[in-house]
């Protein structure tokens, strides 16, 4: 039965692992002439798997693959990023600007939801847009996509825009130093508050100073780190809506295993218990089954409800960054940083 399972799965994964190692070959070259990756795989892999998808539909003996990759290989890539997290971070950054970068994770995600639905978003639409803006970009928004059910059309919506946006930010951020005068230490905070991915944070921050790096990089972890508990509450909200008010809810619905693994590891990390040598191996693993899942969400993707959903998701996702943007300012002058 296992070796059925495997053949019926097998053409799907391949499908996507090749298309997911054609991604990574692209940004190779795109870091090659242009220093830096601006588009990353993941974002590539979807497109190309949209592209594949419209020009070949991928008929019933891929299916099993490509859903599997979709879901469960990316709930895998979810649990095993939680060894990157050490709660370490937490305690070095300091309470005020921990509980200042919670409240602002909070507003955030309050303010992309309701601006979501004004602009007539479906729910998990704008749940995935207010988490990605929130949080970290692709990263949050490919671990609540399971958590809330989420469509392959919606996930890769929301990623495609995030991810434009987010180079957009990338760019445009430094110039806020000179028209704002904001110090190093300030522009540090506002970069890591605000900017999607912990490479474009580096991006974003290197070219202002070693100070802001150091600052942006360590607000950024510190902001990642609120994704398990967000993630969490959602799981409880889902599983509530999905068995209703009187029924008992396991364990299992509340809080989905892969959440558990991830707070586990984090937890091992935290603690020294996974060696430096053991990390080195698990994050390309992770980096490449996430691309792989990405992959597969593209080939799930229907090009028509792209193009019914994005000028609103543009909208809401950009509307959703300049509240982000402005609510961080607002932290940095309450707490008086330098």
């Amino acid at each position: 039965m296992i070796r059925n399972r495997i053949a019926q799965l097998a053409p799907g994964i391949a499908l996507c692992a090749g298309v997911a190692l054609a991604a990574m070959g692209l940004q190779l070259i795109e870091e090659h002439w242009t220093g830096r990756p601006w588009l990353e795989a993941l974002v590539i892999a979807i497109l190309l798997g949209t592209i594949l998808c419209t020009l070949w539909t991928p008929d019933r003996r891929w299916a099993p693959g490509i859903g599997f990759s979709a879901k469960t290989l990316l709930e895998i890539a979810v649990m095993l990023l939680g060894a990157s997290i050490s709660f370490q971070a937490v305690l070095d950054a300091g309470l005020g600007l921990i509980l200042g970068i919670a409240v602002v994770v909070a507003l955030a995600l309050g303010a992309g939801y309701a601006l979501g639905r004004m602009l007539k978003l479906p729910k998990r639409m704008a749940v995935l847009v207010a988490c990605g803006n929130a949080i970290c970009g692709n990263s949050a928004i490919a671990a609540v996509a399971p958590v809330i059910g989420a469509k392959p059309a919606d996930v890769a919506s929301a990623i495609a825009f995030t991810a434009i946006l987010g180079v957009i930010v990338v760019l445009a951020l430094p110039l806020l130093v000179p028209l704002i005068g904001l110090s190093m230490t300030q522009y540090g905070v506002l970069a890591g508050l605000t900017v999607y991915a912990v490479p474009q944070v580096l991006a974003a921050t290197m070219p202002v100073g070693l100070v802001s790096t150091q600052l942006g990089t360590l607000v950024k972890l510190v902001r990642v780190l609120m994704l398990g508990p967000v993630v969490i509450a959602l799981s409880v909200l889902a599983g509530r809506h999905a068995e209703g008010p009187k029924t008992r809810l396991a364990f299992s619905r509340l809080v989905p295993w892969f959440i558990v693994g991830f707070l586990g590891l984090a937890l091992l990390r935290s603690l020294g218990a996974i060696p430096e040598a053991l990390l080195q191996i698990v994050m390309p693993v992770t980096t490449f089954l996430t691309v792989i899942s990405m992959a597969a969400l593209g080939l799930g993707v229907d090009l028509k409800v792209l193009g019914r959903v994005g000028g609103r998701v543009t909208l809401a996702v950009t509307l959703s960054l300049l509240v982000l943007i402005a609510i961080s300012l607002g932290l940095i002058r309450l707490l008086a940083i330098p």
